[in-house]
């Protein structure tokens, strides 16, 4: 007859094996299943991992933000479960008292968040460089990079470097971190896209203009006014004198030329600028944007207000509004009130 295990090993035994195990799954319990990641008292707390980086770089980062209690613990298992092999870029949001085990599954899965962000307006290249790289992995050297390359911007946006800043809408956007450069300007022409509706094209087609055009066009009317009532009435004026030959003779053009927009009074050596966005030299719209329109500029081109008014100047009680005429003779009254108002302050330039 078989001996039970009690009386083949004894009491003793058995309660050393029991134990051992219970040793074992608490070990287990705090390497794998034990809160790790440390509450932020400044809040959310994010891993970065850049792009072609390793497990070096990962650890490197959790220990230099103290991310973790124990790193130790999460580095063992790691090596285990083959991670340090497949790290995968982003960035991940560490969730407080997240265990080892549940922040592996979210780094091999690559279960990262997206940043949110709004782009502003901006006029020049440089500017919207730096404000993707503030945001986004994506380094502003490689965006200014593709920005000045004219035969990749024709081949993949049908647009150059003159005109690719119609490309852009400012607004909110929302990426992976690890975004490339590309990537971003993937992502820009594609809100472009469902911006320009089949209802808006056909609006731009009945004004005779291109996309671009109404972007080049809402830039200028964008740097007229912030106010909104104001803005389908210019760009009427606007689109007045571009019917009747007539120069835009827009002085936010001749800023862009001139390369200073902090003037606050044009003057007339200004006006002899030799550059094609000197509209008050060349007939026409300039040969590209000199802001990135938004949406309420555009729509503001895409329905102009209906009036006969040629020329308008800033109101001189200094409101943001303008006043407008439809004659040379009314409109050199509305000019010499604002030009007194200048004086008044001494703003000479």
């Amino acid at each position: 007859m078989k001996k039970s295990f009690f009386a083949r090993w004894g009491w003793p035994t058995f309660i050393l094996l029991l134990l051992l195990g219970l040793a074992g799954l608490g070990a287990a319990w705090y390497v794998l299943w034990k809160p790790n990641v440390k509450p932020s008292a400044f809040g959310p707390a994010y891993l970065y991992i850049r792009t072609g980086s390793g497990f070096a770089a990962v650890q490197d980062s959790l220990n230099k933000y103290e991310l973790l209690r124990d790193s130790s613990t999460f580095a063992w298992l790691a090596r285990q479960r083959g991670y340090s092999h497949h790290v995968r870029p982003g960035r991940y949001l560490l969730a407080p008292n997240l265990s080892n085990s549940a922040l592996l599954d979210k780094l091999e899965r690559g279960e990262q968040d997206t940043v949110a962000f709004v782009l502003d307006a901006f006029k020049y290249k440089p500017q919207l460089a730096r404000q993707v790289a503030r945001h986004l992995e994506a380094d502003s050297v490689s965006l200014r990079r593709l920005l000045q390359d004219n035969a990749f911007l024709q081949r993949q946006y049908q647009l150059d470097t003159t005109t690719i800043l119609t490309l852009f809408l400012p607004g909110p956007y929302r990426l992976f971190w690890n975004t490339s450069a590309q990537q971003f300007l993937d992502s820009a022409a594609a809100t472009h896209r469902r911006f320009w509706t089949a209802q808006r094209r056909q609006r731009a087609d009945s004004l005779r203009l291109s996309p671009t055009q109404v972007h080049v066009l809402a830039s200028i009317v964008q740097r007229e006014t912030a106010k909104k009532e104001d803005k389908p009435v210019i760009a009427g004026v606007y689109l007045n004198r571009l019917r009747r030959g007539m120069r835009l003779q827009a002085d936010p053009t001749l800023l862009w030329a001139i390369g200073n927009f902090g003037v606050k009074r044009v003057l007339n050596k200004d006006k002899l600028v030799d550059s094609p966005y000197n509209t008050y030299k060349h007939k026409g719209l300039p040969p590209g944007p000199i802001t990135s329109a938004n949406r309420q500029s555009l729509d503001a081109v895409l329905k102009p207000a209906a009036h006969q008014y040629l020329f308008f100047c800033a109101r001189p009680d200094r409101s943001g509004y303008s006043d407008f005429a439809e004659t040379f003779a009314e409109h050199k009254q509305n000019a010499r009130r604002y030009q007194h108002m200048l004086d008044s302050l001494r703003i000479l330039r």
